[in-house]
């Protein structure tokens, strides 16, 4: 098998998973970058979105202690051993989500990859205003929602900039993940 690291406990293979997390302000780029890794990697690529999650699953306004996070944790474990890889994307502000996030890396036993979309606030607009969302919220809410420079503050969280093009992030990730 193609880069996997797959080992056999009573006949059955668990496939070594690695975790990939994007997070950064709304309208970053995030969704773009995880559907196109998980195009990429193809099958048994598990895609989890903080929005799809809060907004269309559970219907629920990203607060503190809203339920979405026990979901979202619970769905990303449940690819480890089952999936080569398993995207989670979101903006995942560092104060609601720190912990939790925490609590994945380790239970991904140094398989994960942490990446920040650390951009401008003025590239962040001009990106949103290329996407369909576009429409539904603008210049405004992006700026209530911002929230710069929050990082995890872990060795591991790589920083992508708004100098980086869409090709760029995807291949540092790839080669990170050496795959």
């Amino acid at each position: 098998m193609n880069n996997l690291a797959i080992s056999s406990w009573k006949g059955v293979f668990i496939i070594k998973t690695k975790l990939i997390i994007l997070r950064g302000n709304s309208g970053s780029g995030k969704t773009t970058i995880a559907k196109r890794l998980q195009n990429h990697f193809g099958e048994g690529t598990l895609l989890v979105s903080q929005d799809t999650v809060r907004r269309e699953m559970l219907m629920v306004r990203d607060r503190e202690g809203n339920i979405s996070q026990d979901l979202i944790k619970q769905i990303t474990e449940y690819g480890k051993g089952k999936c080569k890889f398993v995207i989670l994307e979101g903006i995942f502000v560092k104060q609601r989500y720190k912990a939790m996030l925490e609590d994945l890396i380790h239970f991904y036993e140094g398989n994960a990859y942490i990446y920040y979309f650390d951009l401008s606030f003025e590239n962040t607009v001009a990106r949103h205003n290329s996407r369909p969302q576009a429409e539904e919220f603008g210049e405004d809410l992006l700026r209530f929602w911002w929230s710069p420079d929050d990082q995890l503050g872990l060795a591991e969280e790589k920083l992508l900039t708004e100098e980086m093009t869409q090709k760029d992030i995807l291949n540092l990730i790839c080669i990170q993940l050496a795959v």
